[in-house]
């Protein structure tokens, strides 16, 4: 059969037509198969289609106290916007780490109570110059102890450059548990003020970066964080240097920050503060671990009830809900919000109200001083 021009046109005008209505067709991205490459583990990210209860906690149970925070430079208008976040999570008290020490310390505590008095509490850090100096140690601590008696901080926070990047004149590493800290240790003890101590990495930095490494992810976007094969002693010979300071300072009362880093292994951490009693820890970043071991997590939990604080680390107020899902619900399956942290999903732990008050506030306000605890429930 023979088509008439006049048909071929309306046969072409009709393609032009469906091709604009439908545009998508054509402007559709080549899949990494189309490309001829697999997809990538960087770029596999499914939405699960598993259907159970739950949904997200925005605003937290019972008002809390973060005990594991950063926050730095801050004019009145940017410190009341914090607050404002702060309220709308239901966070009672931040506790500041990065306080530094001197005037610094003191005109951030002036600013903080003149914005929002008793709201952000700030912990004091040390100057590490002329740490070779014979009476570096004597001197730092009496510099800590004008830090919270004049400058209003109410703790001490350690980084983990302490035992791991920290050198001396003569380029020595500097390990958590030297001598030349114990006037400092002692000095906190004597204070009546929680020493929180970021010892190490998470173990799998340690670790060769290959496919049994559960933190590949993590370390091949952000290679410098990975520690295997550099000068530093392995991971657990920097915790024991960490637990020796707890050891000889028994009336100091130590926070380890990160669980730890022993939330991969629970046994182990029971084991040491069933060893030290002066140790508590925190949940700062490390949520993933609880949050995938729920019905172990729920025994850790109730049994070390008095030990654990609530922390978050990185100030991003949208990620909060992880951790209130974690440790409020009994949901099942629900993603994590950095996927190079914990590509797997996370699951509620359900912890007693009991508990949870502990978490939230109960055990900060025993061990960290001047605390308002009118802002708390009994």
């Amino acid at each position: 059969m023979t088509i008439s021009p006049s048909c071929r046109g309306i046969a072409a005008w009709f393609a032009v037509g469906v091709c604009a209505a439908f545009p998508t067709f054509a402007q559709r991205p080549a899949s990494p198969a189309e490309r001829g490459r697999p997809l990538t583990f960087e770029e596999y990210n499914p939405e699960s289609m598993l259907k159970v209860p739950g949904q997200e906690i925005t605003r937290a149970k019972f008002p809390f106290i973060d005990v594991h925070n950063h926050q730095r430079r801050h004019s009145p208008t940017s410190l009341a916007e914090v607050v404002r976040e702060m309220d709308a999570m239901n966070m009672a008290i931040m506790v500041n780490l990065s306080g530094g020490n001197g005037q610094g310390l003191r005109d951030q505590v002036a600013l903080n109570e003149r914005v929002a008095p008793g709201r952000i509490v700030t912990f004091a850090n040390l100057n590490f110059d002329g740490i070779d100096d014979p009476d570096w140690g004597a001197r730092t601590a009496a510099q800590l102890e004008r830090d919270v008696k004049v400058g209003g901080a109410r703790g001490l926070k350690i980084a983990k450059n302490v035992g791991m990047t920290l050198r001396d004149k003569a380029g020595k590493r500097v390990p958590t548990h030297d001598a030349r800290f114990d006037p400092v240790w002692a000095k906190a003890g004597e204070l009546g003020i929680p020493v929180l101590i970021h010892t190490g990495e998470p173990p799998a930095f340690f670790l060769p970066v290959d496919a049994k490494n559960e933190r590949w992810l993590e370390l091949t976007l952000f290679p410098s964080r990975g520690r295997f094969g550099d000068d530093l002693p392995d991971f657990t010979t920097l915790m024991a240097e960490q637990h020796a300071i707890f050891r000889r300072h028994p009336k100091t009362t130590f926070i380890s920050a990160h669980l730890g880093w022993y939330g991969h292994d629970l046994a182990h951490l029971g084991k040491l503060l069933d060893e030290m009693p002066n140790m508590m820890v925190e949940l700062g970043a490390v949520i993933y671990e609880p949050g995938r071991q729920p019905r172990h997590a729920r025994e850790f939990f109730t049994k070390y009830q008095d030990r654990i604080l609530m922390g978050k680390d990185s100030w991003v107020p949208a990620e909060y809900k992880t951790y209130f899902r974690v440790l409020e619900s009994n949901d099942e399956y629900f993603p994590y919000h950095k996927k190079y942290h914990a590509f797997w999903a996370m699951y509620g732990v359900g912890l007693p109200d009991e508990v949870l008050k502990k978490v939230y506030f109960g055990n900060a306000l025993r061990v960290i001083p001047g605390l308002d605890r009118a802002r708390f429930p009994r």
